[in-house]
């Protein structure tokens, strides 16, 4: 084999390798999104989840949605939040019955976040009604891992 035919090997492998590994790196993403969107859009509030300052740069707040006026479980609520500490915010949702985790979820809060900017209220796997107590983070992520810049808590009327 000449020395240019392997050459041109070389820089198909590389080619090849390259585009596989971003597929691979692209489809680890895409399904992380997809388990967090089936495993967390149901979550709720009972109107009125006050707005908590993190102490890490930033604000969130709930928002009741679909002219509800209190949050309550098969509804929908999203959040109103705020930081300059990233570009990329995201709401970590988690909401329990009797100290036992009944619903959990994130999603991206910017415009090219994959979904919806709101959570479903239910129901989940574990959460088939009644009232739950929530919490949720505003979190950033670093290769540090996340960070949480603001948390509000709220309850879910039944």
């Amino acid at each position: 084999m000449s020395p240019k035919t392997q050459e041109v090997y070389i820089v198909r492998i590389r080619s090849v390798l390259s585009h596989s590994t971003q597929a691979l790196i692209e489809g680890a993403l895409i399904s992380l999104l997809v388990v967090g969107l089936m495993a967390g859009t149901a979550f709720a509030g009972k109107g009125g989840g006050h707005t908590t300052t993190g102490g890490g740069g930033g604000t969130i707040s709930l928002a009741l949605m679909d002219g509800a006026t209190v949050a309550v479980y098969g509804a929908r609520a999203g959040f109103t939040v705020a930081t300059t500490a990233t570009p990329y915010p995201y709401v970590h949702l988690m909401c329990s019955q009797n100290g036992s985790l009944v619903a959990e979820g994130r999603t991206g809060f910017f415009p090219t976040a994959i979904g919806n900017e709101w959570f479903y209220l239910g129901p989940t796997p574990n959460w088939q009604g009644g009232a739950a107590d929530c919490t949720a983070k505003l979190e950033k992520y670093s290769n540090k891992g996340w960070s949480v810049l603001a948390t509000t808590s709220f309850s879910v009327a039944p």
